[in-house]
């Protein structure tokens, strides 16, 4: 009987480690990509759906800066983004998991100039991974990731490929 009970304490112990348990369930802040063009900045909105499965969604602003003749030309950007992202405990570190998942984004950018290659709609698919820290005496929640995107269509002027994607995010926890 003090063998089955070990072995159960011990299975207990095994999968609760796995699956790791947020000390939140939501958040809500900012997020900062600043090599991005198209979402340099986006209110961040992240919630565990059921351990250790989360969505994180986004909504951002963007701009370049177009020279054409040695002429300025300004385009600005609104986006849309939603990944998916699976937690894992770190366990020396209480609060800190490492995430990895996979999401989308769509974007539209205007421009000044006409035959901007700035100008249009964008789609694209990324994988995602970064890692995640929640302050344990107060209701912030910090996070780093990198989302190399995969553009389906988008202006001229972007590359299919945005292997420098990264960001981070500061958030409000409740």
């Amino acid at each position: 009987m003090m063998k089955k009970m070990t072995f159960v304490v011990a299975l207990m112990a095994i999968f609760g480690g796995i699956h790791a348990q947020s000390s939140y369930k939501q958040a809500i802040g900012a997020r900062i990509s600043p090599l991005s063009d198209y979402d340099i900045f986006a209110g961040s909105y992240k919630v565990f759906l059921a351990e250790p499965s989360a969505i994180e969604l986004n909504a951002g602003f963007g701009g370049n800066r177009d020279y054409v003749s040695g002429t300025g030309y300004r385009s600005s950007s609104f986006s849309v983004s939603a990944a998916y992202q699976h937690h894992f405990e770190i366990a020396k570190v209480s609060g800190l998991k490492w995430f990895i998942g996979g999401g989308g984004t769509i974007f539209h950018t205007a421009s000044t100039y006409k035959s901007s290659g700035y100008k249009g709609t964008g789609v694209g698919l990324f994988p995602t991974g970064g890692a995640d820290y929640k302050f344990k005496n107060i209701p912030l929640n910090v996070s780093a990731d990198w989302r190399p995107t995969f553009l389906a269509t988008a202006p001229s002027a972007y590359s299919s490929f945005l292997g420098d994607r990264f960001g981070v995010a500061a958030r409000y926890t409740f």
